[in-house]
This record gives C-alpha cells, structure tokens and sequence, in this order.
C-alpha cells in the first residue's frame, strides 16, 4: 500500500478549558506528530476568541446599504482578497496543512458552535467548494482530515442497536457534508468514549492509544464515499452501482420502506 504524505497538520480545537481532556488529547497530537517529524500548527478557538458568528463585517468592501446575501460574498469577496483577517488567516492554515484534525467534544450530536461557526466563515467558496468543485472534486482535493473527539456516551449506546443509534450515521453530516464534501480524504474518527466516567488510568490508556494512531496515520486508507461519476445527471444513485455508505444504506430499499422513514 502507497504510503500517503503528511507533513503539516492543522488542529482545530473547539474546547474552552485547555486543562479539559480535548486540551490533553491537543498536547498528546503535538507530541506524536513532532516526533514523527511533521510540522503543526494549532487553531484553538477559544483562546483566539474566534467569533463564529456570520457577519457583515466578515467582508471589509461591503456596502452595508446593500441586501447580504452572505453566501455570493463569501465568494465575490474571497476572490477579490477582501474577506476579514481573521477569516482571511484560517483560510491560509488550512491550504498549508495536508492534514485537518478537528479536535472537539460532541455537543448534541454535532460539533460545538464555535467550531460551525468556524466552518462557516472559513469554508469559503471558492476556497473550499463551488462551481461544480465538491467531492473529488473539492477544492481541498489532496488533503487528509479526521476528528478527533470526546463524548459522554459509552461505546454500545452508539451502536445500531444502541439508544443513540450508530456513530457513523451521527457522523455523516461533518464528514461527508463537509469534510468529503470540499474534497478532503477523510481517516477514520478518533473516539474517546465515556471520558466524564473514566478514571485516571482509563484516560491514560485512551491518551496513549491516540498518541498510537497518530504515529500510524501515514499508513491509513481513508473511509469510502461515493464519487460523483457513481450518480447520473439528476444526482441519483446509478443503476447498478451498490450502496456502500450509512448515508446511502438506504439507496435501493423498497417503496414501502422508504415511505415508513418519511
């Protein structure tokens, strides 16, 4: 198996207490990946106070007399180099990194509001996406990314039998809707279950197992997504091409099964 090539990596942290577990899981990445000779740099975005709020100061040429339309400056002005510094500076972090790590806690089945926000102003179009550019065809094409989290849950309550149901279908909003989406080859979650009931020694062991899997990450094949070339010209699943994602488990399911999920 081709080895792929990471040498700068990108972690975006959305916690705000740096003594938290996510802040050790932070410290433990750094270790890992300096010794196994990358280059990191570090977005954490409570310490920046960044502010995961769309704006019309996002865009320092808008008229504010003007109707935003949010979306179609983001891309006017991500073309014509007008976008806020601070937008304008994590854009430039995640074109260095071959690597994006989202380091975060699971609030509500979803990642916090900091790091949506952060997503949002960020992932630009014209940037990230756009103009038929998402999938393979992203404009992060060539990029690794992985979360790496921690939930109260324990591992049998995401489980498809488990009250909260399997944790790849909670998933599947950020790491195909976003992360696959911009055309990021995505590795597999990095999971911390049950941290608020784990003792020291359970937090140890899931310390060292993290630091474990980042030293092999070089050595990872990324999770599967459909490519667009599998859909036909109304974005539907093409005859004969066999569902392999949570997100198109349901692809070829009878009339009637479709009609109950409804």
């Amino acid at each position: 198996m081709r080895e792929a090539q990471v040498s700068n990596v990108l972690i975006v942290c959305a916690h705000p207490e740096p003594r938290s577990f996510n802040g050790s899981m932070v410290r433990v990445a750094m270790q890992a990946l300096v010794a196994g000779g990358h280059t990191v740099r570090i977005s954490d975005l409570h310490a920046m106070n960044f502010d995961p709020v769309v704006r019309a100061s996002d865009f320092k040429d808008f008229d504010p007399t003007e109707r935003l339309d949010y979306f179609a400056e983001q891309k006017r002005s991500y073309a014509a180099g007008t976008l806020a510094d601070d937008i304008t500076a994590e854009i430039e972090k995640v074109a260095w990194c071959d690597l994006m790590i989202l380091q975060f806690p699971l609030y509500w089945f979803s990642v916090p509001a900091i790091l949506k926000g952060w997503i949002d102003r960020v992932f630009v179009p014209g940037f990230a996406f756009g103009g038929g550019a998402w999938y393979e065809r992203g404009g992060l094409v060539g990029k690794r990314a992985m979360l790496a989290m921690t939930m109260a849950a324990y591992p049998e309550m995401m489980a498809p039998d488990g009250i909260n149901g399997l944790l790849d279908v909670n998933l599947w909003p950020i790491q195909n809707g976003v992360l696959a989406f911009c055309g990021f080859d995505v590795l597999a979650p990095f999971v911390a279950n049950a941290v608020p009931y784990a003792d020291t020694s359970a937090r140890a062991a899931l310390l060292a197992d993290y630091g474990r899997r980042l030293a092999g990450l070089h050595e990872e094949r990324p999770l599967l997504f459909h490519r667009r070339d599998e859909f036909d010209g109304r974005w539907k699943m093409k005859p004969g091409v066999q569902p392999r994602t949570v997100g198109h488990h349901f692809a070829r399911a009878p009339d009637d099964v479709l009609q109950r999920l409804r």
